[in-house]
């Protein structure tokens, strides 16, 4: 097939817009859509450390690319690359997602399960089995990618979260009946770095393709412990509904931003973990989560 735009072969067919493009436009159009989801949360602004939790995947690897070309020529800006070493047994390995940073130019930093919590994941799912396994993952990873970004003077934390992601998020959420996540809006709350995702409005398969174009040697396979995560079932619900209705996962994203913004500006006031210190909610769930692992352990 040719691109709609310039009629050079193209290498990617857009079901949701019709489009096929070449590599030029394809880039072109990956860009502009990251751009534009910066421009319209107002994500960067002069002066901002910008952290980004790479893991060595193409998402992280492929968000890294992007935020490396984005900043490097300002002088505003400051761009590191965070890894969290979750103690996952033949899966992470920080040297790949050290090698990216390396080769971008990017300086880089690795914390670990090990030294933050004194445990990792494999020993969680020893004592504890598999099956709440990316629940206590999910919070601890949350937990230490925010106060390594603190600890770095970074005042955002940038995720590799894409179109697939955001989309999954929404609907799980939906399936909980958790109208709470729902509704909470962007309103940035004390103690929590910000989060931006320039990602959100691109589809996974083309965030694939951007990384593939552009760089080498990122993690390919998935966590070992996936299985048991709701994300699981809800990506094959979606793929499946979206694969006959393409525009889906735009649908869900919009209704998500939406339900959002009734949240927006009406927080409540921060609470903070008397034990760490950490930004929370009624209780410190990972605080909870490291207690019962310690009595386990016992």
């Amino acid at each position: 097939m040719l691109c709609s735009k310039c009629r050079r072969p193209a290498i990617i067919y857009q079901r949701y817009s019709g489009l096929h493009l070449c590599r030029n436009h394809f880039v072109a159009d990956f860009q502009a859509k990251a751009k534009r989801a910066i421009r319209t949360h107002r994500w960067l602004s002069p002066g901002d450390s910008i952290a980004v939790a790479s893991s060595g995947g193409k998402d992280s690897a492929a968000l890294l690319h992007f935020l490396h070309g984005l900043t490097c020529e300002r002088r505003d800006l400051r761009l590191y690359a965070i890894t969290i070493d979750e103690g996952i047994s033949g899966y992470r390995d920080p040297a790949i997602a050290a090698g990216i940073a390396e080769t971008l130019g990017v300086e880089h930093h690795i914390f670990s399960f090990r030294e933050a919590f004194g445990t990792t994941v494999d020993e969680i799912v020893r004592l504890r089995g598999d099956s709440l396994s990316c629940s206590y993952c999910g919070v601890l990873r949350r937990r230490l990618l925010n106060t390594a970004a603190r600890s770095l003077g970074a005042n955002r934390l940038a995720l590799g979260m894409n179109l697939d992601d955001e989309a999954q998020s929404v609907l799980m959420n939906t399936l909980r009946g958790d109208a709470p996540r729902l509704t909470r809006g962007d309103t940035q709350r004390a103690g929590l770095i910000q989060r931006i995702k320039p990602f959100m409005y691109i589809p996974e398969r083309e965030v694939a393709l951007y990384a593939y174009l552009h760089l080498e040697g990122f993690l390919a396979g998935s966590c070992p412990y996936a299985h048991n995560a709701l994300r699981a079932d809800v990506r094959n619900l979606l793929n499946d509904y979206a694969w006959r209705h393409p525009s889906t996962r735009h649908s869900l994203v919009r209704l998500g931003e939406e339900l959002s913004s009734i949240g927006t500006g009406t927080g409540s006031e921060p609470r903070f973990c008397p034990e760490c210190g950490e930004t929370c909610g009624e209780t410190c769930r990972s605080c909870q989560i490291l207690a019962e692992i310690s009595r386990d352990d016992e």
